[in-house]
């Protein structure tokens, strides 16, 4: 493949690019927790669950839901995920690849 002196990242992939860039794991991560918020919000309207509605249900307060659903907070525990998922009738599937 022709390089391009203009583009020195021309042809490479992006998750080569963010690693040059230092920012992959970074960038992985808040996709990963913003596709878990999208996932719950959707579970969540599915059942007619408001944040009081899914809290109480979980035995939690709404601040911890509001937590749980701001992509930009990735501290969260699998327990908590499971628990919320469960509520709005989802499972976690953890794989390692």
């Amino acid at each position: 493949m022709k390089k391009h002196k203009s583009n020195p990242h021309h042809g490479s992939s992006l998750d080569d690019f963010l690693k040059e860039e230092g920012i992959y794991d970074e960038i992985t991560n808040l996709v990963l927790k913003e596709k878990i918020a999208f996932e719950l919000k959707k579970g969540m309207a599915a059942r007619k669950l408001s944040v009081n509605r899914m809290a109480k249900a979980m035995g939690t307060s709404r601040t911890q839901i509001n937590r749980l659903l701001d992509p930009k907070n990735g501290n969260i525990t699998l327990a908590t995920l499971q628990k919320a998922a469960r509520v709005v009738g989802r499972h976690v599937w953890v794989e390692l690849v």
